[in-house]
C-alpha cells in the first residue's frame, strides 16, 4: 500500500496539469524486477477479487492481473466513479477477462459477507484503505473504521468463503508506528496473521514503501508546484523514504500471493532510503526550472526516516532474491483493549497505541509453511 501523503512536502498542492516526469531518472535506480512471469501462472483459472480496485494501486493491480488468465476479475470499491473508470481501463487493455464491478464498502461487514459467499473468490488482494497521514491524525476514528474494522470484515468474509489466498497491502508506516496510519496498518497486519493461523492458509501482508506517481504523492505535489512556478516544499532536509514505482508495487503484491507465506509480512528489498530533498532537486532540474526549496517542518504522525523491518521482527529471511519475509504477531479477538472508533479522538489514538503494544507481547506467526499454488 503505501503512497501516503507523508513524505515531506506541502499539504496543499496547486491545481493544474503537472509536467510529465521520468520517474526512474528521478528515483536514481533501475526498476526492480521480481521475475513475475515465472510465477504468475497460479492466477490462471482462478476467481480473483481486489478491494480498493478504484484506487491507484488497486486499479493498476487489476490491469496487471487481467493479463494472467484468471477465470474472473472482481473489482470492489465504494467509489462508483473511480470503479467505473478503473474497470474501463482494464477492459480497454490487454486483459484476457472482462472485469466485474462490485459496488460495496468494506465497512459493511454483512454486505461483504454476502458478496464473498456469492462470488466465491479464490484469491483476494486487499488494497482498500485510508492512507493520508495528516488527515488520519485529525480523524483517527475513520482510520479504525476502514483500516481495522474494514480489514477484519474482509478477513472474516474470506474465511467464511474459504478463500485460498489473501494479500493484505500494508505499509512501512506499520513498522514501529508513531501515528494513526501506522497503528491502524500494524493492527491490520496482526489481524491478517491471526486469520492465516486460523485458516492454515497463505494469508499474508505486503509492506510498501512510498509509491511514486499517484495523485497527491509527493512527486505529484512537486510537479504541480514546479508547473505553477512555486517554491517546492519539503518538510525537513534530512527526511528519507523507501521509494518504489507502481509497477514494482504490483509485482510484489502478485509475487507475495504466489510465494505462499502464512501470516508473515513480505517486503521488497528497495535498497537504501532516498532523501526527499534529492528527489525535489532532481524534479526541478529535469524540468529546467530554477525554483527554491522551502522547509515546512515534520507534521504529526511523520518520522524523519522509515524502516522496513522492526528490531523485534526476527528472524528475517529472503524467500526470493528481492523479497524478505518477517514474522508478524497474531492479533486475536480479545487481545489488547477494545477499539471504539466513535470515542473521543485522544481515546481512539490511545487505544490504537495500546493495541499495538499488546501485539508486540503476543505470539508470532509460526515458522513459514508453503502451500502449492
Amino acid at each position: 500500500m503505501s503512497d501516503e501523503n507523508s513524505a515531506g512536502y506541502g499539504a496543499h498542492p496547486p491545481t493544474g496539469d503537472p509536467p510529465a516526469l521520468d520517474i526512474e531518472r528521478i528515483l536514481g535506480r533501475q526498476r526492480i524486477r521480481t521475475g513475475l512471469e515465472s510465477s504468475a501462472g497460479f492466477l490462471r483459472g482462478r476467481r480473483v477479487l481486489v478491494t480498493g480496485a478504484g484506487g491507484y494501486i488497486g486499479s493498476e493491480l487489476c490491469r496487471q492481473l487481467g493479463r494472467w488468465g484468471p477465470e474472473s476479475l472482481l473489482m470492489l470499491d465504494r467509489n462508483e466513479t473511480a470503479l467505473h473508470l478503473a474497470a474501463g481501463s482494464v477492459a480497454a487493455g490487454p486483459s484476457s477477462v472482462r472485469p466485474a464491478i462490485l459496488l460495496a464498502d468494506i465497512r459493511d461487514s454483512r454486505g461483504l459477507m454476502r458478496l464473498f459467499r456469492r462470488c466465491r473468490p479464490d484469491i483476494v488482494f486487499h488494497a482498500a484503505a485510508l492512507k493520508w497521514v495528516p488527515i488520519l491524525e485529525e480523524f483517527p476514528g475513520e482510520a479504525v473504521k476502514t483500516n481495522v474494522f474494514g480489514t477484519r470484515a474482509v478477513l472474516d468474509a474470506a474465511l467464511a468463503a474459504d478463500v485460498a489466498f489473501l494479500v493484505n497491502i500494508s505499509t512501512d508506516k506499520a513498522v514501529d508506528p508513531v501515528g494513526v496510519l501506522g497503528y491502524s496498518k500494524r493492527i491490520a497486519e496482526g489481524l491478517t496473521a491471526a486469520a492465516a493461523i486460523q485458516a492454515g492458509r497463505p494469508y499474508v501482508s505486503v509492506r510498501f514503501g512510498n509509491v511514486l506517481g499517484c495523485q497527491g504523492s509527493f512527486l505529484d505535489v512537486f510537479a504541480r508546484q514546479i508547473a505553477a512556478g512555486m517554491p517546492v516544499t519539503v518538510t525537513h532536509p534530512g527526511v528519507t523514504r523507501y521509494l518504489m514505482t507502481v509497477q514494482e508495487a504490483v509485482e510484489l503484491v502478485i509475487q507475495s500471493a504466489a510465494l505462499g507465506s502464512v501470516g508473515h509480512a513480505l517486503v521488497l528489498d528497495m535498497g537504501e532510503q532516498v532523501r526527499i530533498l534529492d528527489i525535489a532537486r532532481r524534479a526541478i532540474a529535469q524540468t529546467g526550472a530554477e525554483l527554491p526549496v522551502h522547509y515546512i517542518g515534520l507534521r504529526p504522525g511523520e518520522k524523519l526516516t522509515e524502516s522496513l523491518v522492526a528490531a523485534s521482527e526476527t528472524p528475517v529471511r529472503y524467500v526470493h532474491p528481492k523479497i524478505m519475509e518477517v514474522p508478524v504477531p497474531a492479533l486475536k479477538a480479545g487481545d489488547g483493549p477494545d477499539l471504539d472508533a466513535w470515542a473521543e479522538d485522544d481515546a481512539v489514538v490511545a487505544a490504537l497505541r495500546a493495541t499495538c503494544r499488546a501485539m508486540e507481547g503476543g505470539s508470532m506467526t509460526p515458522e513459514p509453511g508453503r502451500w502449492p499454488a
